[in-house]
């Protein structure tokens, strides 16, 4: 005989079992996925600075071989020789990217907002030029600014070319092999990489905003001024940060359209490494560039109130 027991009437129902802790499988999962790109940072950019760093303190000759001797006035003597040079990059870059920005932000501001059914055309047409290469594009320029072109032609005929001798951009009646041949060509070959970021800062702007201003009776000055361009300070920032880092170190078209009295420091750095072979001095001058642009870039990213960027 069997005995059931029952609940009396009104008590509490019985606490269920407590739930099984779930098993994390996928805990690991991002951490796999990262794998393959951080193995490709440590392959190809930490060990390659790590050596880079090694050669920079090393003392020595091709013949005899180099050697780490933690010589560090390495970085000091070729400072104190390559200084111009340094200055001369900068500048340089400097006044590209701000050809770059001059040119390319009405563009992407039509294409944002004034294309209309041709903005994919449009777009196609500034990304056109990278499916050529980098030397031909610098070559081709070597062309259009030789001496007896029409670009000399033009210029002389409205003395242009005056006014930038006055303000040593250029010699007498010539533009190759001068400094303003080299900021065009770096303007040219970098306009790109300032309209893509530019366009797509703009492309992300809710037009009511503009709406919104003429309803407030702001002029279409006022309301560039006010909207449209804080706005599109992101896209200003990362723009500039993409025009001038690669032109900084760039060396083709100091190469190509100057002349010895433009080089830059990416020149200096490609001699020392290939022509001279003095792997100390040009790993000690990358590395010299590498913490004058990190040091400019943190400051410029800092002034322009976008530290989410950094």
């Amino acid at each position: 005989m069997t005995t059931t027991l029952t609940k009396p009437p009104g008590a509490a129902p019985a606490a269920p079992p407590p739930p099984r802790p779930r098993k994390r499988r996928g805990r690991f999962t991002p951490y796999w996925l990262l794998l393959p790109g951080i193995l490709w940072l440590l392959v190809f950019f930490a060990l390659p600075m790590v050596y880079q760093a090694s050669t920079s303190v090393q003392t020595g000759s091709l013949e005899d071989g180099f050697q780490v001797t933690w010589h560090f006035a390495t970085y000091w003597e070729a400072l104190a020789e390559y200084w111009p040079q340094f200055l001369r990059s900068v500048l340089y870059a400097g006044a590209a990217t701000v050809l770059c920005l001059a040119l390319g932000y009405p563009l992407a501001y039509l294409i944002a907002f004034r294309a209309g059914r041709w903005r994919g055309v449009v777009l196609i047409l500034v990304i056109a030029p990278f499916f050529t290469s980098f030397l031909i594009r610098t070559l081709a320029w070597k062309t259009i600014l030789s001496d007896g072109g029409p670009v000399v032609s033009v210029l002389n005929s409205l003395h242009v070319l005056d006014v930038t001798s006055w303000l040593g951009l250029t010699q007498g009646d010539r533009l190759l092999a001068t400094p303003l041949a080299v900021i065009c060509g770096l303007t040219y070959n970098f306009l790109p990489f300032m309209i893509l970021p530019l366009y797509t800062s703009l492309e992300r702007i809710d037009g009511r905003l503009h709406e919104a201003a003429g309803d407030l009776y702001a002029n279409p000055f006022t309301t560039f001024r006010k909207v449209t361009f804080p706005l599109s300070m992101p896209g200003v920032v990362s723009g500039t940060l993409l025009t001038f880092i690669p032109a900084s170190g760039d060396y083709v078209n100091a190469d190509l359209l100057g002349s010895t009295d433009t080089r830059m420091i990416g020149n200096v750095i490609q001699t020392q490494f290939l022509r001279i072979l003095d792997y100390p001095t040009a790993a000690a001058l990358s590395f010299i560039l590498m913490a004058a642009i990190l040091f400019m870039v943190t400051f410029y990213i800092r002034k322009s109130g976008t530290e989410d960027l950094v």
